[in-house]
């Protein structure tokens, strides 16, 4: 593989409200996916939040889940 895979997650739900970003219910959350690379996730990210535009509240994020792994401090001994 020539290009280094960066994990990016896109999930989304509907907000407790419109200025902030609390998930009304966390039992709700969509997992959209998992993409190798931002350009991925983004693509993914905007069929999502395109297809709720009639939900105010309703919100896609994409998480740059690379940025949160480092397996140097990782704790695997629980």
């Amino acid at each position: 593989m020539s290009d280094k895979q960066l994990l990016h997650l896109v999930i989304g739900g509907e907000l407790s409200s419109l200025d902030g970003t609390t998930f009304k219910d966390l039992k709700k959350i969509e997992f959209v996916g998992a993409y190798p690379n931002n350009a991925e996730a983004v693509l993914a990210w905007r069929s999502k939040a395109q297809s709720t535009v009639d939900n105010a509240l309703m919100r896609y994020f994409v998480i740059h889940a690379h940025k949160l792994i480092d397996p140097s401090t990782d704790d695997h001994s629980h």
